[in-house]
């Protein structure tokens, strides 16, 4: 394909200049004294005594060497097509300069991939995360909502890749969910998911309205990291009330059916967490207090970056109570996140999982969030 440019040498430079923005933004110089601690932790014969780190230390060092591997490999494509295209203008010859062309619009698209690569920065974008979903205020259509969202997140990381076990649910009165709860494990969740914090809106004709009437519905999703035995929280077991019930509802063959399901509830803050995917009470407790731990452990840092009057951006504002993205479906068609105002009219995409553009336009959103706080400092 025939790759018209008016200005070769303009778009050399413009590749190169995007080029120096990715190596800032990825903070090469950094990921190379963690890229040395990763190949020295990876050659370490106990690695694989935690699974769960061999994993994590491992795709995080394959993604790191691709990043070094590709930078270096486009500086010298980059340069590569700028003399094809000194000596195809001295020769007169186009298919050669259509060939240098062509491998620069290649290299565009690669930086386009490495930008999206340097969103990634926060503190804990490489954990795994602990993905909720609550029915908010629409009775038993907010109950179908939620149901809706899970749905919709489950198709997501299905799609791309995430492994994803259902901790609990809780099944709505009439139908759909009152609440689920998922354990999302694979490179970089908490980063991809936390876009998703917060309170979505569905405007519909309700189905279980037999006069067809509009309805507004909520449901709250909730985002944290999951940092296992890593959460650093103290716990006092007299501030917690510890419930066991037997499991049912919409979990279907996957949820355990026995009284082994747990529901903790951390009276002085009132996070309730609950577990029933274990196979034994003891289980579904110990994976109940992780995940409790991982609640508590983000619940004290955003004080702890409010107490420092950090700016946060709308990751505060996005928790529970705070809506950010519509979801319309009548009198028209339109999904709106109301923080990036990223949007798109085919509503059924998105409740099918197509949710990579409302993921980016936060992760960009996010940087240049951060880089006005940096600015502002």
């Amino acid at each position: 394909m025939a790759v018209e440019v008016s200005d070769p040498k303009e778009l050399i430079a413009t590749l190169r200049g995007r080029l120096d923005e990715a190596r800032r933004f990825l903070d090469l110089e950094h990921k190379e004294q963690e890229l040395t601690e990763l190949r020295e932790r990876a050659a370490s014969p106990d690695l694989w005594n935690d699974p769960d780190e061999a994993r994590q230390v491992s795709q995080k060092l394959a993604r790191y060497e691709d990043i070094f591997e590709e930078v270096a490999g486009l500086a010298r494509r980059i340069e590569d097509a700028e003399v094809l295209l000194e000596l195809a203008a001295e020769a007169g010859d186009d298919d050669s300069r259509q060939e240098a062309l062509e491998q620069l619009s290649e290299i565009s698209g690669v930086l386009d991939r490495l930008e999206l690569e340097s969103l990634y920065f926060g503190e804990y974008d490489e954990a795994d995360a602990i993905l909720s979903v609550h029915a908010g205020a629409g009775g038993v259509d907010a109950h179908d909502w939620a149901e809706m969202l899970a749905r919709m997140y489950q198709r997501y990381l299905t799609d791309k890749g995430f492994n994803v076990t259902v901790e609990e649910v809780t099944a709505g009165e009439e139908a759909g969910i009152k609440s689920v709860t998922m354990t999302v494990r694979g490179d970089r969740a908490y980063g991809t998911l936390e876009s998703e914090r917060g309170v979505h809106r569905l405007v519909r004709i309700s189905p279980f309205d037999s006069n067809a009437r509009r309805h507004t519905s909520f449901a709250g999703v909730d985002v944290v990291p999951d940092l296992g035995e890593a959460a650093d929280v103290e716990i006092d077991e007299e501030d917690l009330r510890i419930d066991t019930y037997r499991s049912q509802g919409a979990g279907g063959q996957h949820v355990n059916t026995s009284d082994s399901a747990v529901r903790i509830t951390h009276l002085p803050t009132g996070i309730v967490v609950q577990c029933q995917n274990e196979r034994s009470q003891l289980q579904n407790k110990n994976r109940a207090m992780e995940m409790l731990r991982a609640k508590l452990a983000e619940r004290a840092r955003l004080e702890r970056l409010e107490h420092l009057d950090s700016i946060r951006g709308e990751q505060g504002e996005a928790a529970w109570g705070r809506q950010v993205r519509s979801y319309v479906l009548q009198p028209y068609q339109m999904v709106k996140d109301l923080r990036t105002d990223h949007e798109v009219g085919n509503v059924q995409g998105v409740l099918d999982g197509e949710l990579d553009g409302f993921v980016e336009a936060y992760l960009r959103w996010r940087r240049a969030q951060h880089e006005m706080a940096g600015d502002s400092s």
